[in-house]
């Protein structure tokens, strides 16, 4: 068995953490960090756990928690674990970190958008960004896995084909975002209260939110070229959930079958990633629990543009389960092992 150990256990990626390792065959989780509720029962925390998990939280203690499993989930806050992640923990255990510490590769452009200094900036170039869709391999021999952002994964994986593909001009993307509430983390802010969001959705991060760079980095590795874009992410009245619509200009000589085409080669072997039939658009309701995103491209031949959609659950495949599909590669599982949740519906 793998054992296993998260940090921010209490939070919503790190509750989802809970519930997905809960039902994997292979791991059995030692160690329930949460630094504002030490002591107390995680089943305290969230209900749902009641007679499913007996442990009481502990504090987050890396040093010592990595002498005592394999892999540790980090799901805190941006900025904890770069400083306190050390060579010498990361010669004895692996990580999978689930804040943006090492995912940007630019120390510069880390702590310009969001603002703080990087601590442990030696280690950043080791992390391996584990988007598995795009660095299987790399992932596989890594000590320190980059878990993607929310945001990212969802619009990388809607637009990587035809940018692979060199069917886009890169400098006409714009990416529309939508996501539910729990993107937002589970600590009490006024912008989140039920009176806030119920009956309303709003734009926030106009032309500043912090997965700019992420996305733009990615693309930019795609695309063999660097790429700035429109990134507008919007907050919608549900718990879960991301929609992505991506706009961009075709180049002279590309057809829908082209289009079609790039997605099919990129998608048919992957587990998590459903290429929708034609015509069919992308909804939240039909991945929320489950590690599936789907996609789908519609050409608009009127204008010359492609219209990209990707729809996934933000804190299974945008969070938790991406990290299990991470931790499936490093200790050489079959990467669906756990993850075959099927969406919930209604």
């Amino acid at each position: 068995m793998i054992k296993a150990g998260i940090i921010g256990a209490t939070g919503y990626a790190g509750g989802e953490l809970v519930r997905i390792l809960l039902g994997h065959p292979q791991v059995e989780i030692t160690w329930y960090g949460s630094k504002s509720y030490i002591g107390q029962k995680y089943a305290q925390v969230y209900q749902n756990m009641f007679r499913l998990v007996e442990d009481t939280c502990l504090d987050d203690q890396i040093e010592e928690l990595a002498r005592q499993v394999d892999v540790i989930f980090t799901a805190t806050p941006q900025g904890f674990l770069a400083g306190v992640l050390t060579e010498e923990i990361l010669d004895q255990v692996k990580v999978i970190d689930l804040s943006a510490d090492y995912r940007i590769k630019d120390v510069a452009v880390y702590e310009r958008w969001y603002g703080i200094r990087h601590k442990s900036p030696r280690l950043i170039e080791e992390a391996v960004y584990g988007l598995c869709e795009k660095n299987r391999e790399s992932i596989k021999s890594a000590r320190l896995i980059a878990n993607p952002g929310c945001y990212p994964t969802c619009t990388y994986l809607s637009i990587a084909p035809l940018a692979k593909a060199g069917y886009l001009d890169m400098k006409t993307v714009i990416v529309d975002a939508k996501s539910g509430v729990s993107g937002a983390g589970r600590g009490a802010k006024v912008d989140n209260l039920y009176c806030e969001v119920n009956e309303n959705i709003k734009a926030y991060g106009v032309g500043s939110h912090r997965h700019t760079p992420e996305i733009e980095e990615q693309l930019s590795l795609a695309a063999a070229e660097p790429v700035t874009i429109n990134f507008t992410p919007h907050l919608v009245p549900m718990n879960r959930g991301i929609l992505i619509t991506a706009y961009a200009s075709v180049k002279e000589g590309v057809t829908e079958g082209m289009i079609r085409s790039a997605y099919e080669e990129a998608y048919r072997k992957e587990a998590f990633v459903r290429l929708l039939e034609p015509g069919v658009c992308p909804q939240t309701k039909w991945v929320e629990g489950s590690n599936y995103v789907d996609v789908n491209a519609v050409y608009d031949e009127r204008t010359g543009r492609v219209i990209m959609m990707g729809a996934m659950d933000n804190v299974v495949k945008g969070a938790a389960g991406q990290a299990v599909q991470n931790m499936n590669l490093l200790f050489g599982l079959p990467e669906q092992t756990g993850l075959l949740m099927v969406p919930l519906f209604p």
